[in-house]
């Protein structure tokens, strides 16, 4: 039986590497062909990809991407080992930021106050606003996926109708962006200017703060082992004394704490204030990254990279004659690949499994029974 299991452990790590080589491989084929269609030569493009992207200033504004889309997949990741979709992260994070953009303007307190402050207001509203959902479903059985729909729309109204001159908005010195109160510089967050390569932001560092306490407490704690067990088997939580409901309730309000945090890098670290170009649909983007990597901290930073890379390189191939629409097909040529690949390596992988187990019992009981005829 150690045979056995050593055997099926070696596969099931072959198999884990498969996957997602057989998603790059099948990404780099449909996105060759699409390019080809297009009339460039492939080969071309991702050669040019592969040179900018890894110059310096490249790799600064890789980095400071991939935080928020870190920060967005962990986000969504904590709902989906729930086997919860919160769909409502882009409003969560949106409606969250712009809080704590007019919080942070009217803050008179030092930074070493005023930071924590401002970031503490972000995901308690983040918190509140993810649980209104999770509030509708453990009372009244309303789906997280129509309510978070519907809180994105909402968000969205009640910002638009906030964000105006003579509410709890001004315009700029130019006269033309509307825009909360500028934070005051002594509560901007810490950055590392790199020389030419550009300034790296510091909340980088908070979300791999977020990146290890998401990985302690799904995979260390009690807490974690029932938010898992409850997104596997509801029944079987309750059956052991879990509350499903309070553990759902739980996860949306974690879910849009985290969310909160989103909009933090953008406001603390680059435009210290929200106006009506402040970065949207990063909610949406951590559904896509969450999924890519697999739930999996390690994961989700690798797919938040990935993401960064696509958008810098792809923006690059623009100036260069290549087609806009060409990062929206690579984006959601990978997911697709990603998500495929993985189920036709888990089947397959099952299968194999099943069969050395039935192999292996099957020899055990034709020895079994052997032994029977001789004695």
């Amino acid at each position: 039986m150690k045979k056995l299991t050593r055997r099926i452990d070696k596969e099931r790590l072959l198999l884990g590497l498969a996957a997602p080589l057989l998603a790059l491989v099948a990404a780099l084929v449909v996105t060759a062909l699409v390019i080809l269609a297009t009339g460039k030569n492939p080969g071309e493009a991702f050669s040019e990809m592969g040179s900018y992207g890894i110059a310096s200033d490249s790799q600064v504004y890789i980095l400071n991407k991939a935080t928020t889309y870190y920060l967005a997949g962990i986000a969504v990741a904590i709902g989906f080992r729930m086997n919860l979709f919160n769909i409502g992260v882009d409003g969560q994070y949106r409606l969250a930021a712009f809080i704590a953009a007019v919080l942070g303007g009217a803050l008179t307190a030092p930074g070493w106050i005023a930071i924590p402050l401002i970031i503490l207001c972000a995901m308690a509203t983040g918190a509140l606003w993810a649980g209104i959902a999770g509030f509708l479903k453990v009372t009244r059985g309303v789906s997280e996926v129509i309510s978070t729909i519907m809180l994105n729309a909402i968000a969205t109204s009640v910002i638009a109708y906030l964000l105006q001159p003579g509410k709890l908005a001004e315009l700029d010195e130019a006269g033309t962006t509307v825009r909360t109160t500028p934070l005051p510089k002594s509560s901007y967050f810490f950055s590392i200017d790199t020389g030419p390569s550009g300034i790296l932001w510091g909340f980088l560092f908070v979300a791999v703060i977020v990146g290890i306490a998401y990985w302690f407490v799904l995979g260390r704690t009690r807490f974690g082992f029932d938010l898992r067990t409850v997104g596997q088997s509801e029944t079987a939580a309750a059956a052991s004394g879990v509350s499903v409901k309070r553990m759902v309730a739980t996860s949306m309000l974690i879910s849009g704490a985290v969310a909160g945090l989103i909009g933090m890098p953008t406001l603390l670290n680059d435009s210290h204030t929200f106006s009506n170009d402040f970065p949207a649909g990063i909610g949406f983007t951590g559904i896509a990254i969450a999924l890519l990597g697999r739930n999996s901290p390690i994961g989700i930073a690798l797919g938040a990279l990935l993401w960064g890379f696509l958008e810098r390189t792809t923006n690059h191939l623009e100036f260069e004659g290549y087609d806009k629409e060409i990062l929206g097909v690579i984006q959601g040529v990978i997911v697709l690949s990603v998500v495929i690949a993985y189920e036709v390596v888990r089947r397959y992988g099952l299968k194999r499994q099943q069969q050395r187990v039935g192999a292996e019992l099957a020899a055990q009981a034709a020895a079994t029974t052997k032994k029977q005829e001789v004695a």
